[in-house]
């Protein structure tokens, strides 16, 4: 029942950032963070694949409606909670796997979160903005808005998870 209420608050959370701050910061067409990938890469690592995938469209569905896109922001988000297991376990170690909890820097190194979260920021990014585009003609425009603004997600989603799953020290 903890995590329910957690991880929608997560949900919650990453979806008015996104819809509230995120998307009306006009810096330049290259820089397109986008938070809301924080909630699938924060999931729980002993969560079921079908559970990842419902959070995936639910969190997909929602983005769509409320960015007035048509359908971009669910198939690229399907498509990284779909992948999520296997660049889980690629990863981190079986033993890691059956433990569970949070994926987190603390919990199993920077080094590994770092990579777990830059490729899923990519999958995410490459399909979204490829679709965004539906072109070849601009390709090297669409590499760049796909590393600029994954760089900047990254970034976003590091100093998010960091704050989610840290501990809160009880003042005396």
């Amino acid at each position: 029942m903890y995590r329910i209420v957690t991880y929608s608050s997560l949900f919650l959370v990453t979806v008015l950032l996104q819809v509230f701050l995120f998307d009306n910061l006009s810096v330049s067409i290259y820089l397109n963070p986008l938070i809301y990938v924080a909630f699938i890469v924060l999931l729980p690592v002993d969560t079921a694949p079908v559970t990842v995938l419902l959070a995936g469209l639910a969190m997909g569905v929602t983005m769509d409606f409320l960015m007035g896109s048509a359908g971009i922001n669910t198939m690229a988000t399907l498509l990284m909670a779909f992948l999520r297991p296997y660049i889980l376990a690629s990863f981190y170690s079986r033993d890691d796997l059956r433990d569970g909890g949070v994926p987190s820097p603390e919990r199993l190194g920077h080094h590994v979160f770092l990579n777990y979260l830059i490729v899923l920021v990519a999958v995410h990014h490459a399909v979204f903005f490829s679709l965004e585009a539906l072109s070849w003609n601009h390709i090297v425009r669409t590499v760049l808005r796909i590393v600029a603004s994954g760089s900047v997600t990254v970034a976003a989603v590091w100093l998010l998870g960091r704050i989610f799953t840290a501990k809160f020290v009880a003042r005396l």
